[in-house]
């Protein structure tokens, strides 16, 4: 079942639909990065952008880590 997720960005509300096992985790998520039930401007949408994007580059090292161990084994 989908579920929407609402985020205002300059004013504007943008709603993402989302399955609902998701939305639960990502509007969890949105609300440790943004002004959930407010307004957010783009410069705070690009420094959650970084900051996950340097999340998903520390868990595939740390992924490639453990493969490569594996593979050692």
């Amino acid at each position: 079942m989908k579920t929407k997720i609402t985020l205002t960005l300059n004013a504007k509300r943008y709603d993402i639909d989302v399955e609902e096992d998701f939305a639960r985790f990502l509007s969890e998520q949105m609300k440790q990065d943004f002004e959930f039930y407010g307004n957010n401007d783009i410069k705070l949408l690009l420094q959650a952008y970084v900051r996950k994007s340097f999340a998903l580059y520390e868990q595939e090292k740390e992924i490639s880590g453990l493969i490569d161990r594996l593979q050692n084994l």
